[in-house]
């Protein structure tokens, strides 16, 4: 584990986004996306542009849209994946440790850094000696859940809305960009907490929500659709630091307003997106363990 620790995992991913970024001769470009579909089972019937001579780069063909039909949006249930992905863990959280594979967990308040200003943030006002997790609850009765996506590299990249939730505030962790593949996740604890990973937090109508992009080897680059500052994977960092953003403004007191379904950010390659999320004891989530999922499809509800 320190021997995997000790590679230069955010130079490589670097030099990997610059060789992304080179334009492909027509040529070349069939037979190089269509290694990469048949390694990692793409299904091109599914991409709004479905001619791999469209895409100049890799970056692009990693980046490519669906059609729109291709990911109908569930109506019927309050919480739906925004991505698309296996399945890695899910449930309430216990104890302030999430699971980010079976049996091996991270400290919540790792994860999420300090406590936001309650200005932005509904919070409880909890008592200082609560726990963290005591602290993000904001209503009597409900629990605090937790859902682990892992996007393969031949998932679509593009991550959305998983629900209707007002986006305040921005925490981005520059971090290390050690591989997020289930199999690794197995031996290193905290991986996600070591990570890069850019949370936002804010409100849904049930209290607490936030939704967590995780960097991972060759994803260099987190994107968010409506935070034009973010720059993630730059070459200096210091350890431990984050930096916050506020959507909260006083020319704009609602923060980001989301929709469910409406597209929020991207990645370059695979990754994982985390959702923890406050909700009533009889939130229930329509989910098995290593089960794949589509964008748009349930995770729970009421």
């Amino acid at each position: 584990v320190a021997l995997y620790k000790s590679v230069p995992t955010r130079l490589l991913s670097r030099a990997w986004g610059r060789l992304n970024q080179v334009e492909l001769p027509t040529w070349l470009r069939k037979p190089v996306y269509s290694l990469y579909i048949w390694t990692f089972g793409v299904n091109m019937k599914e991409a709004a542009v479905e001619d791999l001579h469209h895409y100049r780069n890799l970056s692009e063909f990693f980046r490519r849209k669906l059609k729109p039909q291709a990911r109908p949006v569930c109506c019927l249930h309050s919480v739906i994946s925004p991505s698309d992905g296996k399945i890695l863990n899910f449930g309430q959280v216990k104890n302030c440790e999430v699971e980010q594979v079976k049996g091996v967990t991270y400290s919540l308040e790792s994860f999420l850094g300090p406590r936001i200003c309650t200005e932005e943030l509904h919070f409880s006002q909890a008592p200082p000696g609560n726990s963290f997790q005591q602290q993000l609850v904001t209503k009597e009765g409900n629990e605090l859940y937790h859902c682990v996506i892992y996007l393969a590299p031949g998932d679509y990249h593009c991550f959305h809305s998983p629900t209707d939730w007002r986006v305040s505030h921005r925490r981005h962790f520059p971090g290390s960009l050690m591989s997020v593949n289930p199999g690794v996740a197995r031996w290193i604890k905290e991986l996600f907490c070591h990570n890069e990973r850019v949370v936002l937090t804010g409100d849904w109508k049930h209290g607490f929500f936030s939704l967590t992009a995780v960097g991972a080897t060759n994803v260099g680059s987190i994107r968010i659709y409506f935070d034009q500052d973010l720059h993630t994977n730059s070459p200096r960092y210091s350890k431990g630091s984050y930096n916050d953003f506020s959507f909260i403004s006083n020319n704009n007191k609602e923060g980001i307003s989301m929709r469910k379904g409406e597209h929020l950010g991207e990645f370059n390659l695979g990754s994982t997106i985390v959702l923890i999320f406050e909700a009533p004891k009889d939130f229930k989530f329509h989910l098995k363990a290593g089960q794949k999922i589509h964008f748009g499809e349930a995770l729970g509800s009421l």
